[in-house]
């Protein structure tokens, strides 16, 4: 049982039961533990005063209670519900009738319901499905096995020509080797089955040729074969391994051939040795051999012994698997007599004692589900039966739906449900308890009529594969809502980190703004409908972390402060709707980018208004398509990236663009100032003029625009931490975006110096850098994230690109959906790594790729708890991080502009504090319409394999010699002489002050109050009070005499 989910079916409030009865339970529920039960409305207080009253004042003792007792104290304790209620719960309790309870009855009885209940939902809970994939495999025959290494975390499948698949947990296929280099023997050998000996880390492989091969999984070489059974009777098609959890030296290797016979190998020893190495053997490893099965039948191997049966009469033995819990071999075959054969292992565990069932036409294939002790045939007359594996006669359950024969069945364990899959391509999912089909899943199975299935379902990681002769198809399971963690109700589109406040702060497309607390993963604030229905798609902090700014799809930028109050708001669209993409804080301006290719700014110094009008951009119109984003780097450089692939870099200062950066060209533009001194480029959108001498570098470039988004430019980051970069001529602009390519650029000789592949065949990537340079992160459509090292990566320049990529440190997929955004934050000298994602969470995990939570999960973490990490290098730190001060403060400091024009002065320190904080944006869901409508019809393009680089030492240019004697060195004097320096001086007695007296006896008067104000003032108050005395005193006497 779940008892998470257990404490969470109790109310945690304290108030009287109905009252919350459905704050408790989340809604309304299904069954008969439904909310109107008493036992469902008690809340944890409740409990606990039901605890008392069972407690005894005698140690080890506990208080029984009858019907009447149990009621009436009930009715005391509890102030609500109805006597009737109280009974009924009592005997529910009371299930042997003896007439009383105490608590260990009553809290059994709710374990116990609520465990019914967790299993009932886990039963009627149908899995959602991806769409159906075909894995890209290289096999040219009959694929024969899929198996999942647990210890390597990687797929096998094997076909019958003997090729071997090795795939990555992500299923990219890695490598695929024969799984024999005897080529001769390629033509007249058949590989029939695989298995996995997972506690001695081999593969054991059955052939046509009466052999089946043992090969070492942890060897040097690739799959070498360690053993060689050889002189079997019999061509085996079928086998199973089974091993002991508790003890691994003891195993069963079972097999099955074309004459019937059933046989097994049952190893004592299996960790030390399979087989005993004949005397004088070459002790080499790779060196393989040789096991007559002749030797392993007469106990020649005391490390082994073995069990066989022939009760399937020379009819071919389809599947047979080993169970522990019944320890019994079980085997089929398509014959309609002994069609199924349970082989129980005696006391003695070398003799065998046979139970067969016999089933009307055969049956293709079965499982057993040793929890539900059932034993599940797939019959080739349409049927799907249940067995008790205990009854021969007939089976305690006929699964009716097919309409052709069943060739496979498997037990969904967890949620006691069974999968099956029909010849004409159908499969059903069935609730086994109430025997009936909960799902039907249609897909687009090849048309092929004559086809070898092979079914597999990985319940870990919840994939079906299904092969249709040399294709491999996959269902991948969708994550159920009740068990994914949310950090927002939609998407979420935005995070950034607060430095300050050490605090998440996220967005979502139903335009909700969440504050999280990164040391424990708790929420403290949230901010509703900030911009109404709209959503939210890229937000910012501005430089003194005060202020937040939302960017929305409804054509505005919201300036809040902390508190949820919104003190402007900046009209970007002009009263339209548009997309936003980035918004950049800087000293003097506010920039926003997205929108019409243009950038639209706003200067704090004129925000005197609530609502904000967008002033002119000196620069104008220099993209030819969408501006994805932007980024800064002190004292003017500013670069904005578009979705057809182009970076202009920019003169802040000016506001001119000066050369635009693309992967297949550089050129240089003119400044308009120059060619149109007396106008400024407004709102028109002509596209600006190549000089000839550029045109002339372009070649064959030419202006249309990248349809695809193979070149889009989604992030860009500068490394703003090396600081000598001008010098050394390495790279100080990263990009990243369309194709999964990141590429490093110097922003100050205008070149490309590197490009790689950080993830292949995914579309477009996102990024993000660490304040040092030393950690990239990429995040792709699939949920994957990679952590590289840049520490070292294209420092110096080089005469030819750069393709190698820098050194991986980690893979992982924290998210099911694509990543929307990347952030990277320092606490206490550990970098984390926030990223957001389409599937509704926030997650949190470490440059490790240890996972530290997820912003919502029940439970809160506690970030010293995490793994720890190499502490940050405080000498690296940059000399312009400032301490930050959190009083109330305008948007943006008053200071006086950066220096002046000059563009390659970055490396005076002086300039690097004009810092930019800028907010992102997802792809999918933000951008424009125009790209998501060319993306939609975009195809995926899959490589087989993923290069992995090899870590290279950071110390390999180090040299080391020998040590240089140290010259003697003189004690300095406090050592020689420690009394002259370290006795202590006697103490001085200095004079007693004296005491003053009390403050009470100083006082020479008592304080009066009215002796503060005049004399007149308070003789006008005391007549007037005189006066209002007399004139009710003459009222109420005439009142009176009225009355009489």
């Amino acid at each position: 049982m779940n008892y998470q989910n257990a404490t969470l079916e109790l109310n945690v409030g304290s108030q009287p039961g109905p009252k919350n009865a459905q704050r408790a339970e989340g809604g309304p529920e299904h069954g008969d533990y439904g909310p109107a039960l008493l036992e469902n409305q008690l809340s944890v207080g409740d409990f606990v005063k039901i605890q008392s009253a069972f407690e005894s004042p005698e140690p080890r003792q506990t208080i029984s209670m009858s019907r009447e007792e149990f009621m009436q104290k009930m009715k005391e304790l509890i102030g609500w519900g109805t006597e009737k209620e109280y009974q009924e719960l009592f005997d529910k309790v009371d299930v042997a009738r003896d007439g009383f309870i105490n608590w260990d009855k009553l809290t059994s009885f709710m374990l116990l319901a609520l465990c019914e209940k967790d299993e009932r939902a886990k039963a009627t809970v149908v899995p959602q499905w991806k769409a159906l994939e075909f894995l890209p495999a290289k096999h040219k025959d009959i694929i024969q096995k899929v198996i999942f290494l647990k210890s390597s975390s990687r797929y096998l499948t094997l076909s019958k020509e003997g090729l071997l698949g090795i795939w990555g947990e992500n299923l990219k296929l890695q490598e695929t080797l024969p799984i024999t280099t005897d080529v001769t023997k390629l033509k007249h050998l058949w590989v029939t089955s695989l298995v996995s000996l997972e506690n001695v880390n081999k593969i054991a492989v059955a052939f046509t040729s009466k052999e089946i091969c043992f090969y070492d999984l942890l060897s040097k070489e690739e799959f070498p074969c360690q053993y060689k059974l050889q002189g079997l009777q019999a061509t085996p098609i079928c086998m199973d391994y089974w091993y002991d959890p508790l003890d691994a030296n003891e195993s069963i290797l079972s097999f099955g051939d074309i004459t019937g016979k059933v046989q097994a190998i049952s190893f004592t020893a299996a960790l030390i040795s399979l087989f005993e190495r004949p005397p004088g053997a070459c002790e080499d490893e790779d060196t393989t051999m040789t096991i007559n099965w002749a030797e392993v039948l007469s106990g020649y191997h005391k490390c082994c012994y073995t069990v066989q049966h022939k009760l399937h009469h020379g009819d071919w033995v389809r599947q047979v698997a080993y169970d522990a819990s019944l320890d019994a071999i079980i085997s089929s075959t398509t014959s309609n007599t002994n069609t199924v054969v349970l082989a129980w292992r005696e006391k003695s565990k070398q003799h065998l004692k046979m139970t067969s069932f016999s089933i009307a036409q055969g049956i293709h294939a079965f499982d057993y589900h040793s929890r539900l002790n059932l034993l599940a045939t797939a019959g080739i007359n349409n049927k799907v039966c249940l067995w008790n594996p205990y009854v021969v006669s007939k089976p305690v359950g006929v699964l009716w739906g097919h309409s052709a024969s069943v060739i496979a069945v498997q037990f969904f364990a967890e949620r006691k449900q069974l999968f099956s899959f029909s010849k004409d391509k159908v499969l059903r999912l069935w609730d086994i308890q109430h025997q009936l089909s909960i799902q039907r899943i249609a897909c687009s199975f090849p048309k092929s009529q004559d086809f070898r299935c092979l079914f597999h379902f990985d319940e870990a990681h919840g994939r079906l594969f299904i092969s249709f002769n040399n294709q491999l198809a996959l269902l991948a399971m969708k994550t159920e809502a009740s068990k994914k963690v949310k950090s927002h109700e939609k998407a979420v589109t935005c995070v950034l980190y607060s430095s300050v406040w050490k605090q998440v702060i996220s967005s979502d497309t139903g335009s909700t703004v969440s504050f999280w607390m990164i040391d424990t993963g708790q929420k403290i604030k949230q901010f509703t409908g900030c911009h109404g229905d709209a959503e939210i798609s890229t937000m910012a902090l501005d430089a003194n972390e005060t202020r937040l700014l939302t960017g929305s799809t409804d054509g505005t930028v919201k300036i809040w402060d902390f508190n949820g109050y919104c003190h402007h708001t900046l009209n970007v669209g002009q009263d339209g709707a548009v997309d936003i993409s980035q918004i950049l804080v800087l000293k003097k301006t506010v920039l926003v980018t997205g929108w019409e290719r243009a950038i639209t700014v706003f200067r704090p110094q004129n925000f005197n208004q609530f609502f904000i009008q967008p002033e002119e951009w000196k620069g104008g119109v220099e993209h030819h398509d969408d501006i994805l984003c932007a980024a800064f780097l002190p004292p003017q450089t500013l670069v904005t990236g578009s979705y057809d692939g182009e970076i202009i870099l920019w003169n802040n200062s000016t506001e001119n663009a000066h050369h635009v950066l693309h992967p297949d060209y550089q050129r240089l533009l003119k400044s308009k100032l120059d060619t149109e001194p007396h106008k400024l480029l407004s709102a028109g959108r002509s596209r600006p003029t190549t000089p000839i001498a550029d045109q002339a570098n372009l070649g064959a470039y030419s202006s249309e625009i990248d349809t695809e988004g193979n070149n889009a430019v989604m992030r860009l980051c500068f490394l703003e931490a090396r600081t000598n970069i001008a010098v050394t001529e390495g790279a100080n602009l990263v990009s990243c975006g369309g194709s999964g390519y990141v590429r490093f650029w110097d922003t100050f000789k205008k070149q490309l110096l590197a490009e790689f592949v950080a993830h292949s065949g995914v579309g477009s990537i996102i990024m993000s850098i660490d304040k040092l340079n030393r950690y990239l992160v990429t995040g792709d459509l699939d949920g994957w994230l990679k952590i590289w090292n840049i520490e070292e990566y294209c420092l110096n320049s080089s005469k030819n690109k750069v393709t190698q990529p820098p050194t991986l440190i980690r893979s992982f997929q924290p998210h099911e959906d694509r990543i929307i955004c990347l952030e990277m934050c320092e606490l206490g000298g550990r970098w984390l790594i926030i990223s957001s994602s389409a599937d509704c969470s926030i997650s949190v995990t470490d440059v490790c790729g240890s996972p530290v939570g997820i912003f919502g999960q029940a439970k809160h973490w506690q970030i010293e708890d995490c793994i720890s990490l190499p502490k940050r290098d405080t000498n690296l730190r940059e000399s312009e991080i400032q301490e930050k001060s959190i009083r109330t403060i305008p948007l943006l400091s008053k200071e006086e502009l950066c220096l002046g024009p000059t563009e390659h002065s970055l490396h005076d320190k002086k300039n690097k504090d004009d810092s930019t904080y800028n907010g992102r944006v997802s792809e999918d869901i933000n951008l424009g319409m125009k790209y998501k409508e060319r993306n939609a019809h975009r195809k995926k393009t899959y490589k087989l394999y993923d290069v992995l680089q090899k870590t290279s030492s950071s110390f390999r240019s180090l040299s080391i010699g020998a040590l240089k004697e140290l010259p003697e060195v003189s004690k300095p004097a406090f050592l020689l002489d420690p009394e002259k320096y370290f006795l202590e001086e006697p103490q001085e007695e200095y004079p007693k002050i004296p005491e003053l007296p009390p403050f009470s006896e100083t006082l020479k008067a008592v304080f009066d109050e009215k002796n503060l104000f005049p004399k007149e003032i308070l003789d006008r108050e005391r007549r007037a009070k005189q006066l209002r005395q007399e004139t009710s005193s003459e009222v109420k006497i005439k009142r009176n005499k009225k009355q009489l």
